[in-house]
């Protein structure tokens, strides 16, 4: 695929994500019933009525493309595109009345990740990417920090408990011991925070694959790494870990002895 093509593939994704992001404002920290999904995460019809935007404007734009989301499953397709969706990624605070949520936009192209939008709605920050085309945020280009070594690190995770629960609870120990700072920013907004610059090093001890498509060319694009706990780069991990790229084999070797 050309880059014209991919920047209109671009240019798209960062449309729907926008309109999708204004379907979810329109009942954020308003009146809206919570319900729980069987495995006891939050869905509201926030998420479900921003799922139907983007899938509603992917197949009037595109018919034959395959469409993943996290609320309605997956429509397959015959292009060799799959849009992959989380149209709250960050339910958890969207219905506390946190604005740390985000609106998910990744595409796949012959299997590999290679558009990633991530709309931060009730912050009014956007971030974007696509393969080869770079990082953005808000309309400007955008790169990971330059910090260099861990005691000048700022760690973030979206729960220190669940990576107890799931068997890394050692390895965020040690990481938290060996950095300078560290937050809950967590969700999308965490990586987003590494992909900006603002954050060096992100943990999400469990994470499905409409929460990883947008991510993976956000980081890459931005110079830095986005990865499961093992180090691999790929979306399909069910964990993920995003770096600056430069603390990358420190925080991998790490992790892999604990």
């Amino acid at each position: 695929m050309d880059q014209s093509e991919l920047k209109q593939l671009l240019d798209f994704s960062v449309d729907i994500a926008r309109g999708a992001g204004e379907v979810t404002t329109q009942y954020f920290k308003g009146s809206f019933k919570a319900e729980r999904k069987s495995d006891n995460s939050f869905v509201t019809i926030a998420d479900r009525e921003a799922e139907q935007y983007l899938r509603s404007r992917i197949a009037a734009e595109f018919p034959d493309d395959s469409i993943l989301g996290e609320e309605e499953g997956e429509s397959k397709g015959k292009s060799g595109r799959r849009w992959i969706l989380d149209p709250i990624d960050g339910t958890f605070s969207f219905v506390h009345g946190v604005p740390f949520y985000g609106v998910l936009v990744g595409l796949e192209i012959d299997d590999e990740p290679s558009v990633g939008v991530v709309n931060l709605p009730a912050l009014d920050e956007i971030v974007y990417a696509a393969t080869g085309l770079g990082c953005y945020w808000n309309g400007h280009a955008t790169r990971v920090s330059t910090t260099a070594s861990l005691d000048q690190a700022l760690l973030l995770c979206t729960d220190f408990g669940v990576c107890e629960q799931y068997g890394f609870g050692p390895a965020a120990v040690a990481l938290q011991r060996k950095v300078h700072s560290r937050r809950t920013w967590g969700d999308a907004y965490g990586h987003v925070l590494v992909a900006t610059g603002r954050a060096d090093i992100m943990l999400d001890a469990v994470m499905n694959v409409w929460d990883c498509a947008a991510l993976f060319p956000v980081l890459k694009e931005a110079g830095g790494t986005f990865t499961d706990w093992q180090g691999t780069p790929t979306i399909h991990g069910g964990n993920a870990i995003a770096t600056n790229g430069g603390l990358f084999k420190e925080v991998i070797k790490i992790v892999s002895a604990s």
